[in-house]
């Protein structure tokens, strides 16, 4: 599914032929670059589960990477975390300038709902793609994304207790995961009840994503990570080391990623992909 991502996306991008304010170049530079693919990786296994046709899966999924690639840009920008290195080479803004990143951004959260508007994947109605976009735009606004990263430089120097920090990053992590979750059963025709169960996976599989990310932060080195370790402390974020210390975060982790398998339960094997991507979450290595 990793090299059939890949594909969708290399096709969805727009060539960098004739690109005199290399805008799109930019674009490709900052998708294209060797992510773990994650997201397009969770819609596509929760589709599968569901028996949902590959070709359903792909716009999703597209859409899903190019809006969090949009975000990675957005993120590393000076005046959000200010990071010069991500997956190994120089951010967006080191490569291109603040403004052309700025707009590289941009563009790819608008091509992102575009492409998806266009589905031409064979029996998608107009009701689930109504509703794949607005999962997705949800996920991206004051109710997802942006909304957590507002909450998380606002708390950057201060404190917050667990219950606080777990909703900054329902918000700014979990979101997304939960829509590209959703949007895979979307495509499959789910029912409520069983979206309410994959929705509870997702907003675990989410915490745990972020937890492993805080303790990668500490305890991984910046070749490994391919971006700069030990940045949150000295940033002064709250993360989850710092608010439960390395084991207590280590056994935060243990816990959410119970939670997430034991949504699964329900699905039986059918659902060893998404057990792997969950394990796979809270053991990675970068």
């Amino acid at each position: 599914m990793t090299a059939r991502s890949e594909t969708a996306l290399e096709r969805a991008l727009p060539p960098a032929n004739h690109d005199p304010g290399r805008l799109q170049q930019a674009m490709r530079y900052a998708a294209l670059g060797s992510g773990k693919r994650l997201r397009p990786l969770l819609t596509y296994a929760t589709g599968m589960l569901l028996q949902a046709p590959l070709p359903r899966l792909d716009a999703p999924a597209v859409a899903a990477e190019l809006i969090h690639a949009y975000s990675l840009i957005h993120d590393d920008l000076p005046a959000m975390d200010d990071d010069d290195l991500r997956r190994g080479r120089p951010t967006c803004h080191v490569a291109f300038g603040e403004a052309t990143a700025i707009l590289a951004g941009d563009a790819l959260q608008a091509l992102a709902f575009d492409h998806l508007a266009h589905d031409t994947a064979p029996d998608v109605d107009a009701a689930t793609s109504l509703c794949m976009l607005r999962t997705l735009a949800t996920a991206c606004g004051a109710e997802g994304m942006a909304g957590g990263q507002a909450l998380d430089l606002a708390a950057t120097g201060g404190d917050l207790d667990l219950p606080a920090l777990e909703h900054l990053h329902a918000l700014k992590t979990g979101a997304l995961i939960r829509a590209c979750v959703r949007m895979g059963a979307l495509a499959a025709a789910a029912d409520a009840a069983t979206l309410a169960t994959l929705d509870d996976y997702a907003a675990a599989f989410g915490l745990a994503f972020q937890i492993r990310d805080d303790l990668l932060d500490v305890e991984g080195a910046t070749a490994t990570l391919g971006k700069t370790a030990g940045k949150d402390l000295r940033q002064g974020k709250p993360t989850f080391p710092t608010l439960l210390g390395m084991d207590g975060a280590q056994r935060r982790l243990h816990e959410v990623t119970a939670l997430a398998l034991q949504a699964l339960a329900p699905f039986g094997a059918k659902a060893d992909l998404l057990r792997d991507l969950a394990h796979h979450a809270a053991t990675r290595a970068r």
